[in-house]
C-alpha cells in the first residue's frame, strides 16, 4: 500500500499545474478550429504545400543522418575494441552543446565562394570564377538537413549506446550457440532489441527538427516555423498564423502517436539481464577506420565550430563587446535559472505525487504536463499569445472600469510569458530527470517512515530529497541549459529592447556579423557542456 493518503490539497496541485502547463495549446487549438482567414487559404492553394512537403522532407533526412551517425557510434563504443573507446565515448556527446543555427552559420561562412575553403581551392587551382569548378551549396535543404544531424545526432547514439549495454548477453550467446555469426547476431539479435531506443530518439530528433527555426531561416528553407513566423510577422495575421502552428501540431502529434504505438507491447529484456560481455576485437584497420568516423563526428559537430568561434574571439573582441555581453548574458541566466527551478520544483511535487499518492489517476498529471516537450517553440509563442492577450485586454478593461489607470500588457508583454513557455517546452526533461531518480528508490523506503509513525511530508524530506539530490541537480543543469539556447519563443515573447544571448547571436547571424557576438556564443556552448560533464562524471562513478 502506497505510504501517501488522499490528500486533496497534493492531488489539487499536481493537476493545477498539469492543467496550467496545458492550457495554453489548448486554448491555441481551440482558437485555430474558429479562425476563418483569407490569408490561410490563400497560402493553402499556392505555397502551403511546398512548406509542408519541406517540413516532412527535413525531417525525413535529419532522423535517416541521425540514425546512419549515431547507431554505427553506439556500436562501435559499447560493442568494440575501438581506439580511444573511452575517450570518444563522452566526446560524441559534445555536438549537444552547439546551437544548430551557430554550427549553420559558422559552416556556410567556411564553405560558402567567398570563404577561406572556396578561395583556398582557387588559388591552388587557378580558377578563375564559379564556372570553373564544382562546389556544393551548403545553403540548401540538404544542407540544413547534414547541420541539424550534427548537432542532433547524440540523442540516438547516447539512447542507443545505453540499449546496447543494457542487453542480456545470455540472448546473444544463445543465438552464437544456433549457429549464428558475430555478424548475423548484431542484426538479428542486438539491433532489434535496441530498437525501442532507437525509436525514441528518433522520434526526439525529429520533433526537435521540426521546432527549428534559426537554422532553416538561415538557410532560405521554407518550412511550417518560418510560415508561422512570416504569416504573422510578416503578413500580420495572428488567425493564419495560429492555423499554421496548428496545421504542425498535427505533425508532432502524429509523430509521437507512431513512436508510442511502435513500442507498444515490446518486452524485450530478462527480469535479471547479465550485461557483462566481451568486446568484439577489431583488426588494427578496422579499429583505425571506426576511429576515423567517430573522431569525424566530434570534429564536424564539436570541435571545428569551437575552433572557428576562438578564432572569430581572437580576432574581433573588444572590450564594447564584453560589456553588451553582461547585459544579456544577465537577462539569459536570470530567465534560465526562473526556468529550471521552477519546472524542477513541479516535476518534484509531480513525481512524488505519482509515487506515493493513491489516487486512481496519478500517471496523468505527469504525463499531460509534458507533452509540451514535443511543441516547437514558435507555436508555443503563439500559444502564450493567444491565451495571455486576451487576459490583458480583460485586466485593462476591469481596472479601467474600476476607475484605475491601466496597467498595461503584464503577461503577453513581460518576462512572464518567456518563462511560461520555457516551463511549459522543458517541464517533459525534468520529469523525466526526476521520475528516473525516484525510480531507483526501493517501494520499502516509502513504507518504512509509515511504519514509524512518521508524516509523508516529513519522510519526503527526511528520505526522498536527499536520495534525489543528484537527479534534482541534472534535472536543474539540463533544464537550465536548454532555456539558454531556446531562440524562438524568446525571439517572438520578448518585451521591447530586451535581449538573451541567443536573440542577439541570432540578430548578428542575420546580419552578417556573428564575429561581434562570438564571446556570446562560447558562453552558450560552455553552458551547454555542464551536464555533459556532470553525467559523465556521473556514469564513471556508478
Amino acid at each position: 500500500m502506497l505510504t501517501g493518503n488522499k490528500n486533496t490539497s497534493w492531488k489539487f496541485f499536481s493537476w493545477f499545474f498539469a492543467l496550467a502547463l496545458m492550457s495554453p495549446i489548448v486554448v491555441m487549438l481551440l482558437g485555430s478550429i474558429n479562425a476563418s482567414s483569407d490569408l490561410f487559404s490563400h497560402l493553402w492553394a499556392t505555397v502551403l504545400p511546398e512548406y509542408i512537403r519541406n517540413t516532412l522532407v527535413l525531417g525525413a533526412l535529419v532522423a535517416l543522418l541521425s540514425f546512419c551517425f549515431g547507431v554505427p557510434a553506439a556500436a562501435l563504443i559499447s560493442q568494440t575494441n575501438i581506439v580511444m573507446g573511452k575517450q570518444l565515448r563522452w566526446l560524441l556527446m559534445l555536438p549537444l552543446a552547439m546551437p544548430a543555427y551557430l554550427v549553420a552559420y559558422l559552416y556556410t561562412d567556411l564553405f560558402d565562394y567567398a570563404g577561406p575553403v572556396q578561395r583556398l581551392l582557387r588559388a591552388w587551382f587557378d580558377w578563375q570564377s564559379p564556372n570553373d569548378y564544382y562546389f556544393f551549396d551548403i545553403r540548401t535543404l540538404g544542407g540544413a538537413a547534414v547541420v541539424i544531424a550534427l548537432v542532433m545526432f547524440p540523442y540516438v547514439y547516447m539512447l542507443t549506446r545505453t540499449a546496447f549495454e543494457q542487453q542480456d548477453r545470455n540472448l546473444l550467446r544463445a543465438s552464437r550457440l544456433l549457429g549464428c555469426t558475430e555478424r548475423q547476431s548484431f542484426f538479428q539479435m542486438t539491433l532489434p532489441l535496441a530498437r525501442p531506443a532507437i525509436a525514441v530518439s528518433l522520434a526526439l530528433v525529429t520533433m526537435e527538427t521540426l521546432a527549428d527555426f534559426a537554422t532553416v531561416q538561415y538557410f532560405a528553407v521554407s518550412t511550417l516555423t518560418t510560415a508561422i513566423y512570416d504569416t504573422w510577422l510578416g503578413y500580420n495575421d495572428f488567425a493564419a498564423a495560429n492555423a499554421l502552428a496548428s496545421v504542425l501540431m498535427l505533425f508532432i502529434l502524429f509523430i509521437v502517436v507512431a513512436e508510442q504505438r511502435a513500442r507498444a507491447g515490446q518486452r524485450h529484456q530478462s527480469s535479471r539481464p547479465n550485461t557483462q560481455h566481451q568486446r568484439k576485437q577489431l583488426s588494427i584497420a578496422q579499429q583505425i577506420i571506426g576511429s576515423i568516423f567517430c573522431w569525424f563526428l566530434v570534429f564536424a559537430g564539436f570541435l571545428l565550430p569551437v575552433i572557428l568561434l576562438l578564432v572569430m574571439v581572437i580576432d574581433y573582441a573588444d572590450y564594447q563587446q564584453l560589456v553588451a555581453l553582461i547585459a544579456t548574458g544577465k537577462n539569459s541566466i536570470e530567465i534560465a535559472t526562473y526556468t529550471a527551478t521552477i519546472a524542477t520544483f513541479i516535476a518534484l511535487i509531480l513525481a512524488l505525487f505519482q509515487r506515493l499518492h493513491q489516487s486512481r489517476f496519478r500517471m496523468l498529471p505527469v504525463q499531460i504536463s509534458g507533452f509540451g516537450y514535443a511543441i516547437p517553440g514558435t507555436v508555443l509563442a503563439m500559444a502564450m499569445l493567444a491565451t495571455f492577450g486576451p487576459l490583458d485586454h480583460a485586466i485593462n478593461d476591469v481596472a479601467k472600469a474600476l476607475g484605475f489607470a491601466a496597467p498595461g500588457l503584464i503577461l503577453s508583454g513581460t518576462v512572464f510569458a518567456i518563462v511560461f513557455a520555457y516551463i511549459v517546452r522543458f517541464s517533459a526533461i525534468a520529469n523525466g530527470t526526476i521520475s528516473a531518480g525516484i525510480e531507483q528508490i526501493p517501494k520499502s523506503l516509502d513504507l518504512a517512515p509509515a511504519s514509524l509513525g512518521v508524516t509523508t511530508l516529513s519522510a519526503i524530506f527526511r528520505v526522498h530529497l536527499p536520495l534525489l539530490k543528484s537527479s534534482i541537480l541534472v534535472a536543474w543543469l539540463l533544464v537550465f541549459v536548454e532555456a539558454m539556447k531556446e531562440l524562438p519563443a524568446v525571439l517572438l515573447l520578448r518585451p521591447f529592447n530586451f535581449e538573451t544571448l541567443s536573440t542577439q547571436i541570432y540578430q548578428l547571424i542575420s546580419d552578417e556579423r556573428l564575429e561581434q557576438g562570438a564571446l556570446g556564443a562560447i558562453l552558450i556552448v560552455l553552458f551547454g557542456l555542464l551536464p555533459i560533464i556532470i553525467l559523465n562524471r556521473q556514469k564513471d562513478t556508478q
